[in-house]
């Protein structure tokens, strides 16, 4: 299952009101760390995709969700469960180290 992008308008429905956890990768186009883990993202996404949902919010498009949570470098990357923050990474990482720490907060 590849990645999927959310917004202010549908987090709530997307990410909040999901039944599985939900990562959500908060990046901006002119990122470069953001970029490099894009890659890795889908990768785990197709791995891990019976387990949890990843999607992107773009903090630049949607900048009300990012303050909501505290966001304040990207990447940051979100972990919810039933609609609470489960756990939070910030900064870029190899796949491996990504993998490793979203299977050990699932």
């Amino acid at each position: 299952m590849a990645t999927k992008s959310v917004g202010d308008s549908d987090f709530s429905a997307q990410v909040l009101q999901s039944e599985r956890p939900v990562l959500v990768d908060f990046w901006a186009e002119w990122c470069g760390p953001c970029k490099m883990i894009g890659p890795s993202l889908e990768e785990i996404s197709e791995e891990l995709g019976g387990q949890v949902d990843i999607v992107k919010l773009n903090i630049d498009d949607h900048p009300d969700t990012p303050a909501k949570y505290g966001v304040r470098g990207i990447p940051t990357m979100i972990l919810f469960k039933g609609g609470e923050v489960a756990d939070t990474k910030v900064g870029a990482a190899p796949k491996a180290q990504i993998k490793g720490w979203l299977e050990a907060a699932l």
